[in-house]
């Protein structure tokens, strides 16, 4: 009689053992149905990337190492493609004014963002902020095509720039602004601001959203000013966005192409000639797919060593 309850003790723990290695098992099938389920909801995007990007990639790193006119037989020639983006002063010159387009596509427009930004956050509850909202994101939208032509028109020689000039009593420095060797790339950095700056202030008014109105109230309350305001709450509650526009912004400089070939075609000269364009002329005009390959591999690894540790010193300690 004493005997009986410890020989069905190993029975119930046997069968509860039993009950849990069968609830663990279903929930690893369920763990791997819906894994299996993520993978194939990633494959249609990931097989998209695989072959217009990472291939493109590919074969160009290997076009590089060639000699080749995109019809005819290839010739190995190495890293000499490398060395002749290096050393040609034309291709060079392409990757300086590409540097310093970044301050008209990248420091202006993120300037002049965050100034407006602060200014339509002060003022956020009228219609002035809304209609200013609307305003400078507008050319945002605009094709850079449709830009491109916009803008030639305005810089050209009576456009509207000197006819405005004129009218002031400046027609002295009345110029085709697109078409002077010293103000043709500055005049392309412009058009580019002026489509940056929308991009930028969405951005960085949307992060502001994010910072709580008692900091503000707590830094009035100290005494603190305007100016100390942006400095101490709003530029460092809105980092992360400026990281981003930063980002986004350095990457349309290094890589323009649409406004520069609508608007001066690299001219006059080489003064407006940037990478993109100047890999367009190689591989399509000049049959020189082998040295547009090599450019294009330098140019993209030119981006990724900006553009990332630009995006460690903006976003800090967080990235």
């Amino acid at each position: 009689m004493v005997s009986a309850p410890s020989a069905a003790a190993p029975v119930v723990s046997t069968g509860a053992a039993a009950l849990d290695s069968a609830a663990a098992q279903r929930r690893r099938r369920r763990k791997f149905r819906a894994s299996v389920a993520a993978y194939l909801l990633v494959v249609p995007a990931a097989g998209f990337y695989i072959f217009f990007v990472l291939r493109p990639i590919a074969l160009s790193a290997q076009y590089s190492l060639y000699e080749w006119n995109g019809i005819g037989p290839a010739t190995w020639v190495g890293f000499a493609n490398y060395v002749e983006v290096f050393s040609n002063p034309k291709l060079t010159g392409a990757i300086g004014n590409a540097f310093e387009l970044i301050i008209y596509f990248s420091i202006i427009p993120v300037g002049i963002a965050l100034v407006a930004a602060n200014m339509i956050r002060a003022i956020a509850a009228s219609r002035l902020a809304a209609i200013s909202r609307t305003v400078l994101f507008l050319p945002q939208v605009i094709p850079l095509v449709a830009a491109g032509i916009m803008w030639s028109w305005q810089l050209s020689t009576n456009g509207l720039v000197n006819q405005l000039l004129g009218l002031f009593g400046l027609g002295g420095v009345t110029r085709a602004w697109l078409g002077d060797f010293s103000t043709a790339l500055p005049a392309v950095g412009v058009i580019g601001a002026w489509v940056q700056v929308g991009l930028c202030l969405v951005l960085i008014l949307a992060g502001m959203t994010k910072i709580d109105p008692a900091l503000y109230e707590a830094a009035r309350i100290d005494g603190a000013g305007p100016i100390r305001e942006f400095f101490s709450i709003t530029l460092p509650g809105v980092r992360q966005e400026v990281a981003v526009c930063v980002t986004v912004t350095v990457i349309a400089a290094l890589a323009s192409f649409d406004i520069i070939y609508i608007a001066t075609q690299g001219g006059p000269g080489d003064s407006t000639l940037v990478p993109g364009l100047q890999i367009f002329y190689l591989a399509f005009y000049q049959r020189e797919v082998g040295t547009a390959s090599a450019f294009a591999i330098v140019l993209m690894a030119l981006v990724l060593l900006i553009v990332l540790p630009l995006q460690r010193i903006l976003r800090g300690k967080e990235s």
